[in-house]
């Protein structure tokens, strides 16, 4: 009996003295895909315009990447047969370690999880959000230096059209760790955006509410409305010093908005890829007041 005891006694420390696996870092934002049906006119707007590096496309040799640093890039791919009006494919985040990850999100019963992809240094998998969109979780070993002449070479926000807030936040803040940024609407008390940064990094993902309690109705979701929604934004450290070197080049001759100071009180100007995906320029920290809410978290380094 007594070693019966003993025994028990062992077990139990050992219980007490183990640990859950720790989720793997998720270090960041590392990229957007986009669908288009042009992917020429794609091209001379990211590399023109944007002055990102054109790419081959491990994952789909028929899309581009264009590479706005060593690290972030955006994905255009061609749109299949059959698309409806949203152009957006996936959003990509940083970690350190892909397999690890995977591993982690299949022992906590994350969704749709695919297979590894790539190699050791440049390997990703994706898997599946809440509301079914597709997220992937990318591995890279590459400098993150700028790439030379493109406008900004850090991309600080992705966002996308979200309807469930709460079932959202099951999977990007309870399961994965995403931490409040920022929240806020045109019409307060109504939410239009809420804002997450990444568990261990300072770039976020930016909800874009649709239907009850947001001032976006499914009734008005066209295509120039979900490529308002479904965007990138690109920090820079000076709207005017951005702007002025966009019209110096000759380059804002396509559909273009701003600058205007943002509700978040961020000076910011937004581009239109051909296809309509909106590129946001925004600067890293506030000069004003923000509505709404405060920030609760401190803002990316620019």
């Amino acid at each position: 009996m007594r070693l019966g005891r003993v025994a028990t006694a062992v077990a139990a420390i050992m219980l007490v003295g183990a640990r859950a696996p720790e989720r793997p870092p998720i270090t960041g934002i590392s990229h957007l895909a986009v669908y288009s049906r042009d992917l020429a006119a794609a091209e001379r707007f990211y590399v023109g315009v944007l002055g990102a590096r054109s790419e081959t496309n491990p994952e789909n040799p028929a899309g581009r990447r264009f590479a706005l640093s060593g690290t972030q890039y955006v994905e255009v791919l061609p749109a299949p047969p059959g698309l409806g009006a949203s152009l957006f494919a996936h959003a990509g985040y940083r970690t350190a370690d892909a397999a690890a990850l995977r591993g982690w999100l299949l022992a906590n019963g994350a969704r749709d999880v695919g297979a590894l992809a790539g190699r050791p240094g440049d390997r990703w998998f994706a898997a599946r959000d809440a509301e079914g969109n597709q997220v992937q979780f990318v591995e890279t070993r590459t400098s993150d230096a700028a790439v030379p002449g493109a406008v900004s070479g850090r991309i600080i926000h992705v966002g996308h059209a979200v309807r469930d807030r709460a079932a959202q936040d099951g999977f990007y803040r309870r399961l994965l760790g995403f931490r409040p940024y920022w929240l806020g609407s045109f019409e307060p008390p109504k939410v239009d955006w809420v804002s997450q940064q990444t568990p261990d990094g300072r770039d976020w993902l930016e909800y874009m509410m649709v239907g009850q309690g947001s001032r976006v109705t499914e009734a008005s979701l066209d295509a120039r409305q979900l490529g308002v929604l479904n965007h990138l934004s690109l920090g820079v450290r000076n709207m005017q010093t951005a702007v002025t070197e966009l019209y110096r080049g000759k380059k804002m001759t396509g559909r273009h908005d701003g600058p205007q100071m943002g509700l978040d009180g961020k000076w910011q100007a937004n581009l239109y890829d051909p296809d309509g995906t909106r590129i946001e320029l925004m600067e890293f920290h506030a000069v004003t007041e923000p509505c709404c809410s405060p920030f609760t978290a401190p803002d990316p380094e620019g």
